[in-house]
Protein backbone atom coordinates (compact mmCIF):
# COMPACT_ATOMS: atom_id res chain seq x y z
CA UNK A 1 0.00 0.00 0.00
CA UNK A 2 1.03 3.35 -0.61
CA UNK A 3 0.73 6.40 1.73
CA UNK A 4 1.82 9.55 1.35
CA UNK A 5 1.35 11.59 4.92
CA UNK A 6 2.65 15.25 5.92
CA UNK A 7 1.70 18.68 6.24
CA UNK A 8 0.19 20.52 3.69
CA UNK A 9 2.68 23.36 3.53
CA UNK A 10 6.10 23.70 5.05
CA UNK A 11 6.08 25.59 8.09
CA UNK A 12 8.23 25.85 10.19
CA UNK A 13 11.98 24.07 10.26
CA UNK A 14 10.59 22.33 13.87
CA UNK A 15 7.42 21.59 13.27
CA UNK A 16 8.37 19.77 9.76
CA UNK A 17 10.78 17.81 11.44
CA UNK A 18 8.47 16.78 14.27
CA UNK A 19 6.05 16.19 11.97
CA UNK A 20 8.14 13.69 9.91
CA UNK A 21 9.90 12.10 13.02
CA UNK A 22 6.27 11.10 14.10
CA UNK A 23 5.70 9.43 10.73
CA UNK A 24 8.80 7.05 11.26
CA UNK A 25 6.10 4.02 12.13
CA UNK A 26 4.98 4.09 8.42
CA UNK A 27 8.50 4.40 6.81
CA UNK A 28 9.72 1.56 9.19
CA UNK A 29 6.35 -0.57 8.46
CA UNK A 30 7.46 -3.29 5.66
CA UNK A 31 3.74 -3.65 4.19
CA UNK A 32 3.86 0.32 3.29
CA UNK A 33 5.47 2.00 0.60
CA UNK A 34 5.91 5.52 2.19
CA UNK A 35 6.11 9.13 0.92
CA UNK A 36 6.48 12.31 3.12
CA UNK A 37 4.72 14.96 1.54
CA UNK A 38 4.89 18.84 1.94
CA UNK A 39 4.29 21.75 -0.29
CA UNK A 40 7.52 24.40 -0.50
CA UNK A 41 4.78 27.12 -2.07
CA UNK A 42 0.74 26.93 -2.09
CA UNK A 43 0.24 28.83 -4.93
CA UNK A 44 -3.79 28.63 -5.25
CA UNK A 45 -4.54 29.62 -1.61
CA UNK A 46 -7.84 31.80 -1.17
CA UNK A 47 -6.22 34.83 0.22
CA UNK A 48 -3.68 36.90 -1.20
CA UNK A 49 -2.42 37.49 2.62
CA UNK A 50 -2.77 33.43 3.60
CA UNK A 51 0.72 31.46 4.10
CA UNK A 52 2.23 29.88 0.83
CA UNK A 53 5.36 27.99 2.03
CA UNK A 54 9.07 29.09 1.94
CA UNK A 55 9.47 29.13 -1.31
CA UNK A 56 11.77 27.04 -4.02
CA UNK A 57 14.91 27.33 -2.72
CA UNK A 58 13.99 27.22 0.74
CA UNK A 59 11.48 24.16 0.30
CA UNK A 60 13.65 22.43 -1.49
CA UNK A 61 16.92 22.32 1.21
CA UNK A 62 14.23 21.43 3.52
CA UNK A 63 13.01 18.84 1.65
CA UNK A 64 16.36 17.39 1.00
CA UNK A 65 16.84 18.00 5.12
CA UNK A 66 14.17 15.80 5.67
CA UNK A 67 15.27 13.10 3.18
CA UNK A 68 18.70 13.07 4.86
CA UNK A 69 17.32 12.88 8.57
CA UNK A 70 15.13 10.07 7.97
CA UNK A 71 15.61 8.18 4.45
CA UNK A 72 11.90 8.87 3.38
CA UNK A 73 10.98 9.37 -0.08
CA UNK A 74 9.37 12.56 -0.94
CA UNK A 75 6.10 13.91 -2.91
CA UNK A 76 5.49 17.50 -3.53
CA UNK A 77 3.79 19.96 -5.88
CA UNK A 78 4.96 21.78 -8.57
CA UNK A 79 3.36 24.46 -10.20
CA UNK A 80 4.27 25.93 -13.16
CA UNK A 81 6.78 24.12 -16.42
CA UNK A 82 10.05 25.82 -14.80
CA UNK A 83 9.87 23.74 -11.57
CA UNK A 84 9.73 19.91 -12.26
CA UNK A 85 13.52 19.83 -13.59
CA UNK A 86 14.99 21.47 -10.28
CA UNK A 87 12.21 19.64 -7.89
CA UNK A 88 12.60 16.11 -9.36
CA UNK A 89 16.52 16.42 -8.26
CA UNK A 90 15.31 16.34 -4.66
CA UNK A 91 12.13 14.32 -4.66
CA UNK A 92 10.72 11.46 -5.73
CA UNK A 93 7.32 12.10 -7.27
CA UNK A 94 5.81 14.98 -8.73
CA UNK A 95 2.62 15.94 -7.74
CA UNK A 96 -0.09 17.94 -10.50
CA UNK A 97 -2.42 20.17 -8.14
CA UNK A 98 -5.87 19.37 -8.76
CA UNK A 99 -6.51 22.71 -11.09
CA UNK A 100 -4.14 21.90 -12.85
CA UNK A 101 -4.35 18.67 -13.95
CA UNK A 102 -5.16 19.49 -17.64
CA UNK A 103 -1.75 21.70 -18.09
CA UNK A 104 0.13 20.45 -20.74
CA UNK A 105 3.26 22.19 -20.38
CA UNK A 106 3.55 21.38 -16.68
CA UNK A 107 2.75 17.54 -17.61
CA UNK A 108 4.94 17.27 -20.05
CA UNK A 109 8.02 18.68 -18.28
CA UNK A 110 6.98 16.45 -15.38
CA UNK A 111 7.61 13.10 -17.37
CA UNK A 112 10.82 14.22 -18.62
CA UNK A 113 12.25 13.87 -15.24
CA UNK A 114 13.04 10.56 -13.49
CA UNK A 115 10.10 11.11 -10.90
CA UNK A 116 6.65 9.63 -10.56
CA UNK A 117 4.38 11.89 -11.91
CA UNK A 118 1.08 11.62 -9.59
CA UNK A 119 -1.79 13.42 -11.18
CA UNK A 120 -4.44 15.19 -9.46
CA UNK A 121 -8.11 14.56 -10.53
CA UNK A 122 -9.55 17.92 -11.25
CA UNK A 123 -12.36 19.29 -9.43
CA UNK A 124 -14.15 19.65 -12.26
CA UNK A 125 -13.06 16.81 -14.29
CA UNK A 126 -15.30 13.38 -14.90
CA UNK A 127 -12.83 10.62 -14.36
CA UNK A 128 -12.94 9.16 -17.79
CA UNK A 129 -11.26 12.34 -18.91
CA UNK A 130 -7.96 11.37 -16.47
CA UNK A 131 -7.13 8.86 -19.16
CA UNK A 132 -5.65 11.92 -21.76
CA UNK A 133 -3.83 13.83 -18.94
CA UNK A 134 -2.19 10.26 -18.16
CA UNK A 135 -1.44 9.87 -21.87
CA UNK A 136 0.20 13.05 -21.99
CA UNK A 137 3.17 11.55 -19.45
CA UNK A 138 3.35 7.89 -21.19
CA UNK A 139 3.60 9.63 -24.69
CA UNK A 140 6.44 12.03 -23.16
CA UNK A 141 8.32 9.27 -21.90
CA UNK A 142 8.17 7.30 -24.90
CA UNK A 143 5.06 4.98 -25.00
CA UNK A 144 2.69 5.53 -27.23
CA UNK A 145 0.46 2.43 -26.69
CA UNK A 146 -2.25 1.39 -24.78
CA UNK A 147 -3.32 3.65 -21.81
CA UNK A 148 -4.02 1.20 -18.97
CA UNK A 149 -2.92 0.64 -15.42
CA UNK A 150 -0.17 -2.01 -16.16
CA UNK A 151 1.54 0.26 -18.81
CA UNK A 152 1.32 3.48 -16.12
CA UNK A 153 2.51 2.03 -13.28
CA UNK A 154 5.39 0.73 -15.13
CA UNK A 155 6.14 4.73 -16.47
CA UNK A 156 5.34 6.13 -13.21
CA UNK A 157 1.95 7.55 -13.59
CA UNK A 158 -0.39 7.81 -10.71
CA UNK A 159 -4.02 9.20 -10.74
CA UNK A 160 -5.21 10.61 -6.69
CA UNK A 161 -8.98 10.72 -6.36
CA UNK A 162 -9.69 14.25 -4.15
CA UNK A 163 -13.62 14.72 -4.93
CA UNK A 164 -15.64 16.60 -7.27
CA UNK A 165 -17.59 19.68 -7.29
CA UNK A 166 -20.53 19.88 -5.83
CA UNK A 167 -22.16 22.82 -6.02
CA UNK A 168 -20.30 26.24 -4.24
CA UNK A 169 -18.30 25.03 -1.38
CA UNK A 170 -18.43 21.20 -0.86
CA UNK A 171 -17.23 18.54 -2.69
CA UNK A 172 -18.65 14.79 -3.08
CA UNK A 173 -16.55 11.84 -4.00
CA UNK A 174 -18.09 9.55 -6.44
CA UNK A 175 -16.22 6.35 -5.06
CA UNK A 176 -17.10 4.75 -8.68
CA UNK A 177 -14.73 7.53 -9.75
CA UNK A 178 -11.55 5.20 -8.36
CA UNK A 179 -12.49 2.06 -10.65
CA UNK A 180 -12.95 3.83 -13.43
CA UNK A 181 -9.85 5.72 -13.28
CA UNK A 182 -7.60 2.82 -11.99
CA UNK A 183 -8.49 1.02 -15.12
CA UNK A 184 -5.60 4.01 -16.86
CA UNK A 185 -3.31 4.02 -14.09
CA UNK A 186 -2.41 3.19 -9.91
CA UNK A 187 -4.69 5.49 -7.92
CA UNK A 188 -4.62 6.96 -4.97
CA UNK A 189 -7.15 8.27 -2.43
CA UNK A 190 -6.78 11.80 -0.76
CA UNK A 191 -9.14 11.70 1.95
CA UNK A 192 -8.28 14.89 3.91
CA UNK A 193 -8.90 16.85 1.00
CA UNK A 194 -12.10 15.15 -0.08
CA UNK A 195 -13.64 16.70 2.70
CA UNK A 196 -12.21 20.41 2.26
CA UNK A 197 -14.73 22.81 1.94
CA UNK A 198 -13.44 24.87 -1.01
CA UNK A 199 -13.70 29.25 0.25
CA UNK A 200 -16.17 27.87 2.96
CA UNK A 201 -14.65 29.91 5.47
CA UNK A 202 -14.37 33.76 3.87
CA UNK A 203 -10.61 34.12 3.19
CA UNK A 204 -9.61 30.37 3.50
CA UNK A 205 -11.21 26.93 3.19
CA UNK A 206 -12.97 25.26 4.95
CA UNK A 207 -13.58 21.28 6.04
CA UNK A 208 -14.87 18.60 8.23
CA UNK A 209 -11.93 16.16 9.12
CA UNK A 210 -14.56 14.01 11.32
CA UNK A 211 -15.59 12.35 7.81
CA UNK A 212 -11.97 11.60 6.86
CA UNK A 213 -12.46 7.80 8.26
CA UNK A 214 -15.37 6.97 7.10
CA UNK A 215 -14.38 8.20 3.13
CA UNK A 216 -10.84 5.91 3.56
CA UNK A 217 -12.71 2.68 4.52
CA UNK A 218 -14.96 3.33 1.74
CA UNK A 219 -12.19 3.75 -0.41
CA UNK A 220 -10.80 0.93 1.46
CA UNK A 221 -13.43 -1.29 0.23
CA UNK A 222 -13.47 -0.37 -3.53
CA UNK A 223 -9.43 -0.98 -3.94
CA UNK A 224 -7.27 1.67 -4.29
CA UNK A 225 -3.54 1.55 -4.52
CA UNK A 226 -2.92 4.06 -1.64
CA UNK A 227 -4.09 6.88 0.67
CA UNK A 228 -2.76 10.29 0.77
CA UNK A 229 -3.22 12.10 4.78
CA UNK A 230 -2.26 15.73 5.39
CA UNK A 231 -1.11 15.24 9.03
CA UNK A 232 -0.46 17.73 11.89
CA UNK A 233 0.63 17.46 15.67
CA UNK A 234 -1.89 20.27 16.14
CA UNK A 235 -4.50 21.13 13.07
CA UNK A 236 -5.69 24.14 14.77
CA UNK A 237 -2.04 25.75 14.28
CA UNK A 238 -1.43 24.17 10.84
CA UNK A 239 -0.94 27.06 8.26
CA UNK A 240 -2.88 25.59 5.61
CA UNK A 241 -5.97 23.49 5.18
CA UNK A 242 -6.03 22.62 9.38
CA UNK A 243 -9.95 22.05 8.96
CA UNK A 244 -9.60 18.92 6.88
CA UNK A 245 -6.35 17.34 8.75
CA UNK A 246 -5.83 14.38 10.43
CA UNK A 247 -4.20 14.35 13.90
CA UNK A 248 -1.00 12.19 14.34
CA UNK A 249 -2.52 10.75 16.98
CA UNK A 250 -6.02 9.21 15.32
CA UNK A 251 -3.22 8.18 11.87
CA UNK A 252 -2.54 4.83 13.46
CA UNK A 253 -5.92 3.79 13.85
CA UNK A 254 -7.23 4.46 10.57
CA UNK A 255 -4.34 2.83 9.10
CA UNK A 256 -5.41 -0.23 11.01
CA UNK A 257 -8.62 0.27 9.87
CA UNK A 258 -7.84 0.12 6.24
CA UNK A 259 -5.37 -2.36 6.47
CA UNK A 260 -8.07 -4.79 7.78
CA UNK A 261 -10.79 -4.05 4.94
CA UNK A 262 -8.06 -4.12 2.30
CA UNK A 263 -7.11 -7.74 3.51
CA UNK A 264 -10.19 -8.94 3.00
CA UNK A 265 -11.12 -7.32 -0.50
CA UNK A 266 -7.55 -8.45 -1.46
Amino acid sequence: MILIAGPCVLESRDNVMKIAEALMPYYKDCTKDFYFKASFDKANRTSLDSFRGPGLDNGLKMLQEVKEQFGYKLLTDVHDYTQPKAVAEVVDVLQIPAFLSRQTDLLVESAKTNAIVNIKKGQFLAPQAMEHSVAKVLKTRGFDGEVNYENSKKYGVWLTERGSSFGYGNLVVDMRGLKTMREFAPVIFDATHSVQQPASGGSVSGGDSSLVPYLARGASAVGVDGFFFETHFDPTIALSDGANMIKLNDLEKLIKEIDKIRVIVE
